[in-house]
């Protein structure tokens, strides 16, 4: 246990250095060049634990201990490595570490699976260079075609093939993974929230995770001079984006049921201080734990925005991403109780505000999810911290239930 916790923040301790905000944070955007310092890391220590590595399309990652029964499904351990802006050494990270120290203990006690144990390491969860997030996970199940990851974009003007080849990875290389080359998928990530802690419980089981959708939103106007154009002659972009993000939290707030939105990115187009905005593009993401709540949210949003339509002012709104709220695996979710008691880890059940690429995978194969606690509830910022003790405890957990799932042999 104690080697295994040493192992944890070495590995997260060496790749939070791949980030181009050193001593801010942890940024770390997809197909950058903190991108390949982190891959190469993950791929060098794959293959010292024993692991057949590869990488797909997409660039996912896999390392993949092969087991007894030729062709098998594989269990899947893993989560993302990309990061948000200014984010912190732990989201996601975390998970893929503690999927390499599950593969290291197979390999310490020289077992031999059944089938197929695969550490698995996600790319573009987040979606902070490119729209919608989740693209790692949705591209292997094949929700994102080949076309629409090919007409990706950056705010640069980049699209993600060109930004693969900036780094050295494959683009032909395929891309959407046949769901029967999946026996089931295990995530550990940490809260990213107050809870567990607050319960002093050191694991939480997941029981299912919310549904989200992320909506951008264009307001055109027109451009002029901000000493010469007269207050009553203004078609102001920024004007009308501002009077309508004041009115969204109501909505939430009106929908209830832990219904929750967030404006997260506001751009403002020429940008320049004396010059009338002509554009303003912002986001909006929608949460809530039962689809009604999401969807009638999301029409109430859509005809807010429609509302400031008028001759000299255009709203128009695009959808990036639409994910229906998800339970876990019945049997998989038993299982993780079942080995935490075993072990003598206390946990409790424990739903996602979150989404995660756990969500994405349970379309097509048997998924469960573990929650490590995050220190005073922080995540997605420097001060992000979970205790290497809780995350050496989900190792032994999944660890446990991996042997159950690939079948193991001594």
């Amino acid at each position: 246990m104690k080697e295994t916790q040493v192992r944890i923040e070495r590995h997260i301790n060496e790749l939070s250095k791949f980030t181009s905000t050193p001593h801010k944070g942890v940024t770390r955007l997809t197909y950058s060049n903190e991108d390949l310092q982190a891959r190469n890391y993950i791929k060098e220590t794959m293959k010292e634990y024993g692991l057949n590595v590869r990488e797909d399309g997409f660039g996912n990652i896999f390392g993949k201990l092969e087991g007894i029964l030729n062709d098998a499904p594989s269990v899947l351990i893993g989560s993302h490595f990309d990061s948000v802006p200014n984010g912190g050494a732990y989201d996601g990270t975390a998970g893929v570490v503690v999927g390499l120290e599950v593969a290291a203990l197979f390999s310490k006690n020289n077992l031999t699976p059944k089938y197929p144990l695969e550490i698995v390491a996600l790319i573009e969860e987040e979606g902070t260079r490119f729209k919608g997030g989740l693209m790692g996970s949705r591209g292997i199940i094949g929700s994102l075609s080949e076309e629409d990851f090919k007409s990706l974009k950056d705010k640069d003007g980049i699209s993600t093939e060109e930004a693969m080849s900036k780094i050295g990875l494959d683009t032909s290389l395929p891309k959407k993974r046949d769901p029967k080359t999946m026996k089931a998928f295990l995530e550990l990530h940490i809260e990213q929230g107050p809870i567990l802690e607050e319960k002093s419980s050191p694991i939480g089981v997941v029981e299912g995770i919310v549904g989200l959708t992320q909506l951008e939103v264009t307001v055109e106007g027109r451009a002029g001079h901000a000493g010469t154009t007269p207050m009553d002659r203004r078609s102001d972009a920024l004007v009308t984006a501002a009077k309508i993000i004041t009115q969204l939290p109501d909505l939430a707030i009106d929908e209830g049921e832990g219904t929750v939105i967030t404006i997260g990115r506001l751009n403002v187009f020429p940008n320049g201080a004396n010059v009338i905005p002509d554009k303003t593009v912002f986001t909006v993401d929608i949460r809530s734990g039962k689809e009604e709540n999401v969807c009638n949210v999301i029409r109430k949003t859509k005809e807010l925005i429609q509302s400031y339509s008028e001759d000299t002012i255009q709203t128009s709104v695009e959808q990036h991403l639409y994910i229906q709220p998800k339970a876990l695996n019945k049997s998989i979710r038993s299982l993780l109780k079942q080995t935490s008691s075993e072990l003598e880890i206390p946990y409790c059940s424990i739903n996602s505000g979150a989404g995660h690429d756990a969500m994405i995978l349970s379309d097509v194969t048997d998924v469960g999810m573990i929650f490590v606690p995050s220190k005073d509830g922080l995540s997605h910022c420097p001060e992000e911290w979970s205790d290497a003790h809780h995350l050496a405890n989900g190792v032994q957990i999944l660890y446990e239930a991996a042997k159950n799932l690939t079948e193991t042999k001594s």
